[in-house]
């Protein structure tokens, strides 16, 4: 599996998606400038986190333009794997390869903090190493990670088993105080459609290795490698 990690100028989570990638998958990656017009035939594209073009206008409003999502988006209607992951999410909304949008907390502050999330769905290639109502613990560091879009879509993503992952508390409950950001209906990620387009606020690689405090992400990762190597082609 070849994975490309989309540089923007604000950008800093690539490396750290990179290890993963790399150093933890063992596979190969790559950087692409935001300027770039050639993937270089990746299968899988990240969207790493960050605050991309400074979150100037509205958070991933202006990556959204960049040379190189024309040629992720082309990716995406083929078939092709991306994974958005914190602005990443926020601009695979803004370049409508997911419903919703982002908006600012409702507490009007950064939250960087540990939170529980609670498995909703193993039927995507991001998520069948994990199990249906399994807790795992991930990282978010956002200012921007509130959840909306309009009933409908909120009905078919719910109807459709596209929420992922959703905001709960240790218990697996989904409160309003296991809530880092308002999300609506606690979502914390989603799939589109067509399952191969994966948005979330928190930060599975930054959950990868035990010195870090948890490796919940990890199925993640090993769930994408296992579509590949189990001969799912994109």
């Amino acid at each position: 599996m070849k994975a490309g990690i989309v540089r923007f100028p604000g950008s800093n989570c690539d490396e750290d998606a990179f290890h993963a990638i790399t150093d933890v998958l063992r596979q190969e990656a790559v950087y692409l400038w935001h300027k770039d017009h050639d993937l270089q035939g990746v299968d899988l594209v990240i969207l790493p986190g960050g605050f991309s073009y400074g979150d100037y206008l509205r958070a991933g409003a202006i990556a959204r333009f960049s040379p190189i999502m024309r040629e992720v988006v082309a990716h995406a209607k083929r078939g092709g794997l991306v994974l958005g992951i914190c602005n990443g999410f926020q601009i695979a909304c803004e370049a409508g390869l997911l419903p919703g949008a982002l908006l600012r907390n409702d507490s009007l502050r950064f939250v960087s903090a540990p939170v529980t999330l609670r498995v909703e769905s193993i039927a995507t290639r991001f998520s069948a190493q994990y199990h249906v109502g399994q807790l795992i613990s991930v990282p978010v560091a956002h200012g921007d990670g509130r959840y909306t879009a309009d009933g409908d879509t909120l009905a078919r993503l719910e109807g459709d088993g596209q929420v992922v992952f959703r905001y709960v508390t240790a218990a697996g409950d989904p409160s309003p105080a296991a809530n880092p950001n308002g999300s609506l209906r606690n979502i914390a990620g989603i799939v589109n459609a067509a399952g191969n387009v994966l948005g979330m606020m928190p930060h599975p690689e930054r959950a990868l290795e035990a010195p870090l405090g948890s490796t919940d992400g990890l199925p993640l990762f090993q769930s994408i490698l296992e579509s590949f190597l189990g001969g799912v082609s994109a």
